[in-house]
């Protein structure tokens, strides 16, 4: 296998990474446990990784959609975590 065949996954390795730090900006934000925060993001880390590795086959048709929904989601979460800091909600 070459560099080229995991091309059309790029999308989705960024986004799962992008995820995770955004998760773990909003934890940091509310003061959540560093040990216990760290915990959760490489939990997280791990499951993309299994997701990545044994759901591909059933998810590549869906990847658009996929694709959609992260990035749907740190939009929401990015909002969310401004709206905090600056205490809005």
């Amino acid at each position: 296998m070459s560099l080229s065949d995991y091309k059309e996954f790029l999308g989705l390795l960024i986004f799962g990474n992008i995820e995770n730090l955004v998760l773990a900006c909003q934890g940091a934000v509310a003061c959540v446990d560093p040990i216990m925060l760290g915990i959760l993001s490489l939990t997280a880390v791990i499951l993309w990784f299994i997701i990545g590795t044994y759901g591909t086959k059933v998810a590549i048709k869906y990847s658009r959609v996929i694709e959609f929904i992260g990035g749907f989601v740190i939009f929401v979460l990015g909002v969310q975590s401004v709206l905090t800091v600056f205490h809005i909600i």
